[in-house]
C-alpha cells in the first residue's frame, strides 16, 4: 500500500475574502489523498474569517491579531502545522486536480530537495507564464531576479518549451512547497522582509546549506498577482530594492560584498534616473528610501558575524552573467536566449 507523506496547505490572508471565496473550491478538488488546509489570517479587517466559519467549518483557521507580513506571518503560522511538508499557497491561486502529487514524488526521490514549485501560469492569460514564479527562478551575478519564462516584465507564452523537472536558484512565494524540517532548521524566513524576496533570500540560504531546489511542470496553477500590493505600488518598489540589497549582503562573501552592492547601487540609481523621463517620480523617491532602509539595516546588523566572510561554493544556479545588459542592450527577451549565451 502506497505511503502518502502529510501535506499541509497554509494559506496567509489578509482582507481575501473575494480570493477565498473565487478559488477555494478548486482546492478542495485537489486529489492527493493526505492534505489539510489551514487558512493563517494575518489581522484581516474584513469579514475573511466569519466567511470561513460559516461555508469552511473544516478547514483550520490560525489567527494572528496583527498584519506580520508574508515572511513573518509564515514563520508564525508553520509553528502551529505539523506536516512533512507544507505548501504556502496565495490566496489568489487556482490549483488543478493533481496538483500536488507530481511534487511530492518529486520531492520524495531526494531527500536533498528542501523546495519546489509548479508551473505557474497566468489567471487571466492562461497560456502566458506568470511574472511571480513563471516555470522556475533565478537571480544572475549581480543579485536580479528572473525566471525561465519570465525576464524582467517580458512573460513567455507556453507552449511546452519549460516542461521539465530542472534545478533552480528560487521557487515562488506563490506556490512554495518546503519541506517542514528544513523550513525551521533554516529559521524560516527573514521577518525584516515583511514581503517581497523572501523566498529566494531562503532558497539561497538552503543552498548554502546542500539542499536544492527544484520546479515541477508537472504540476500546474494559475496566479492571479499583485493581489496585495499591486505592481508599481511604491512599498512594493521600496521593499523589492531594500530587500534584494539585504539579501545580497546576507549571502555573498566578503569579498563580493565590497564591490558588487555598490555596483548595484549604482545600477538601482541609473535605474530610477530612467523612471524620471517617463513621469514616476514617486519610483525614484522609493527606490532612494530603498537604499535608505539598506543602510539602516546594515548599520544594526554589520558586527553580528552572521554573514559570510570567505568564499564559499556559489549554487550552479547562478546565472554567470549580467540579465540587465542581455535584456536592454542586447534584446534578448526570453530565458533560452539567455541561456544559450552565459556570459
Amino acid at each position: 500500500m502506497q505511503s502518502y507523506p502529510k501535506v499541509a496547505v497554509v494559506i496567509l490572508n489578509w482582507n481575501g475574502r473575494k480570493h477565498l471565496e473565487h478559488f477555494l473550491p478548486f482546492l478542495q478538488q485537489s486529489t492527493y489523498p493526505n492534505m489539510s488546509l489551514i487558512v493563517a489570517d494575518n489581522g484581516s479587517t474584513d469579514d475573511s474569517v466569519s466567511f470561513l466559519e460559516m461555508n469552511y467549518p473544516d478547514i483550520e483557521i490560525l489567527r494572528s491579531p496583527v498584519n506580520e507580513g508574508y515572511a513573518k506571518g509564515y514563520n508564525t503560522a508553520l509553528q502551529k502545522v505539523s506536516a512533512e511538508y507544507c505548501v504556502l499557497l496565495n490566496s489568489d491561486v487556482e490549483v488543478t486536480p493533481g496538483w500536488i502529487e507530481p511534487v511530492i514524488e518529486l520531492m520524495e526521490s531526494d531527500k536533498f530537495i528542501a523546495a519546489c514549485q509548479p508551473k505557474i501560469l497566468m489567471w487571466a492569460e492562461r497560456n502566458r507564464f506568470e511574472y511571480a514564479g513563471a516555470a522556475g527562478g533565478y537571480i544572475d551575478r549581480y543579485g536580479y531576479p528572473f525566471c525561465r519564462g519570465r525576464i524582467f516584465d517580458y512573460c513567455e507564452h507556453d507552449n511546452g518549451q519549460y516542461n521539465d523537472n530542472v534545478e533552480i536558484f528560487w521557487a515562488s512565494g506563490c506556490a512554495f512547497f518546503v519541506r517542514t524540517r528544513v523550513f525551521h532548521e533554516m529559521g524560516g524566513f527573514d521577518p525584516f522582509f515583511f514581503a517581497h524576496q523572501e523566498e529566494i533570500d531562503l532558497c539561497w540560504r538552503m543552498q548554502l546549506s546542500n539542499y536544492k531546489i527544484f520546479v515541477c511542470p508537472k504540476s500546474l496553477v494559475y496566479h492571479v498577482g499583485g493581489g496585495t500590493l499591486p505592481k508599481g505600488n511604491t512599498l512594493k518598489v521600496y521593499l523589492n530594492f531594500r530587500n534584494n540589497l539585504i539579501m545580497l549582503y546576507k549571502n555573498y562573501y566578503r569579498g563580493e560584498r565590497l564591490w558588487k552592492i555598490p555596483y548595484r547601487l549604482l545600477l538601482d540609481l541609473v535605474s530610477a534616473l530612467k523612471n524620471v523621463f517617463i513621469g514616476q517620480e514617486t519610483y525614484v523617491r522609493a527606490v532612494i528610501k530603498a537604499h535608505w532602509g539598506f543602510f539602516g539595516w546594515w548599520l544594526r546588523h554589520r558586527k553580528q558575524g552572521l554573514f559570510p566572510k570567505k568564499k564559499m561554493h556559489k549554487p550552479d544556479t547562478i546565472y554567470p552573467g549580467n540579465i540587465v545588459w542581455k535584456h536592454f542592450i542586447q534584446g534578448k527577451k526570453t530565458y533560452s536566449e539567455m541561456n544559450a549565451s552565459k556570459k
